[in-house]
C-alpha cells in the first residue's frame, strides 16, 4: 500500500487554525497579530545592535559576556519566559563557537531572528556535533586547522549567541553601521565576517 505524502505545511497550518478557532481556543486575530509582532520585533538586527555595541563599548562587552540576558534587556530586548539564560560566546582568532540544537531548532529568536531552514535540518544538527569542521567547510566556512571549534547545544532554558570577531576593516565605524553588517549566520557561528571591507 502506497503511503500518502503529507499535505504542504501551509495546508496543515490552515487546517489547524480552523480547528482551533472552531473550538474557541484561538482568538480571531491572534495569528495575524503574532506574525506581525514576530516580523517586526524578533529580527537579526537586535543581535546586530548588541554585537555592534560590544565592539565599540568594552564595558558593555564585558557585561554581555558575563550575563547575556541582562545585556539584552539593557538594550530593551526581551525573552519568552522559558528562555531563562542567554549565553554569549566570544569568537577569537584561535577559538570559533558554533551553535546547534540537536533536539529541535531552538535559538534566541528574539535576539537573532527565527531559525533558518538549514539550522532545523536533521543532517546539520547531527553532523556539526560529530564533524563540525567538515560541515562548516561544506557551508562555505573553511577554518584553519589551528582554530579550535567549540559546539554548543541549546538546552530547554538556555539560548546561545556568538559574538563574532570584528572585521579589522570596520574599526572606527559607528555602531549603527556595524550593526547592519552582522548576520544571523555569524551569530550562530556558521559564518564569519572576515570578508567585510572598509
Amino acid at each position: 500500500m502506497a503511503v500518502k505524502a503529507p499535505a504542504p505545511i501551509e495546508q496543515r497550518t490552515a487546517a489547524l487554525e480552523i480547528v482551533l478557532k472552531g473550538k474557541g481556543i484561538l482568538p480571531e486575530a491572534f495569528v495575524e497579530e503574532f506574525t506581525e509582532h514576530a516580523e517586526e520585533a524578533w529580527v537579526t538586527l537586535n543581535g546586530g545592535q548588541m554585537v555592534a555595541r560590544a565592539w565599540t563599548d568594552p564595558a558593555y562587552r564585558e557585561r554581555m559576556l558575563q550575563d547575556g540576558t541582562a545585556a539584552a534587556r539593557e538594550m530593551g530586548f526581551d525573552f519568552p519566559e522559558h528562555h531563562r539564560h542567554l549565553v554569549v560566546l566570544e569568537n577569537t582568532p584561535d577559538v570559533h563557537n558554533l551553535i546547534v540544537c540537536t533536539l529541535c531548532s531552538c535559538t534566541a529568536y528574539t535576539i537573532i531572528g527565527a531559525a533558518p531552514d538549514w539550522y532545523k535540518d536533521m543532517e546539520y544538527r547531527a553532523r556539526v556535533v560529530r564533524q563540525s569542521r567538515t560541515a562548516l567547510r561544506e557551508m562555505g566556512l573553511d577554518l584553519p586547522a589551528t582554530t579550535e571549534i567549540r559546539v554548543w547545544d541549546t538546552t530547554a532554558d538556555t539560548r546561545y549567541m556568538v559574538l563574532p570577531l570584528q572585521p579589522p576593516a570596520t574599526l572606527g565605524w559607528p555602531a549603527e553601521k556595524l550593526a547592519a553588517i552582522v548576520t544571523q549566520n555569524s551569530m550562530i557561528g556558521a559564518s564569519r565576517l572576515d570578508e567585510i571591507k572598509g
